[in-house]
């Protein structure tokens, strides 16, 4: 039995040990927020928050998590009650397909959350281990510079 903390709450996983932490994630605590986009951890569109560190979770095995606490997007807010970093994407554009939108926002998450700066060049250091096929990121970088200036547009 895997014990861990998944968005706040005590949870136990018990199953193969080597399952990929998306995998539990999605199949196990029905949490599909989390994308799989390559399974190589080449595209950060699997990314969420382990210990407060974003990693990419197709990349972690379960057991790698044990005692440990893992965030996922479903943490920062419901579609009745937007974070204000997820109204800043829906606000300006910053999500298009939506597959690189959940590791986007929980890279941008723990760099604004670790004290990083809302500027144009800090947000694109803190996103560059995550692709985006879509946006281009200028779109994406004004969301997490907005969300973080407290602004919607």
């Amino acid at each position: 039995m895997i014990m861990l903390t998944v968005n706040g709450r005590k949870r136990s996983f018990d199953g193969a040990p080597f399952k990929r932490l998306i995998d539990a994630l999605r199949e196990d605590f029905k949490l599909t927020g989390t994308k799989e986009g390559c399974g190589e951890g080449e595209c950060g569109a699997c990314t969420v928050l382990l210990d407060d560190e974003p990693v990419n979770s197709c990349l972690i095995a379960i057991c790698q998590v044990e005692g440990r606490a893992v965030e996922t997007v479903e943490s920062l807010g419901a579609p009745e009650k937007l974070s204000r970093l997820q109204a800043g994407f829906l606000a300006c554009g910053g999500a298009q397909c939506g597959i690189c939108t959940p590791g986007m926002l929980m890279t941008a998450h723990a760099h604004l959350k670790s004290g990083g700066k809302a500027d144009d060049r800090s947000v694109r250091a803190a996103i560059s281990g995550n692709l985006c096929r879509c946006t281009g990121y200028q779109d994406i970088v004004k969301s997490v510079i907005a969300a973080a200036k407290g602004r919607r547009k």
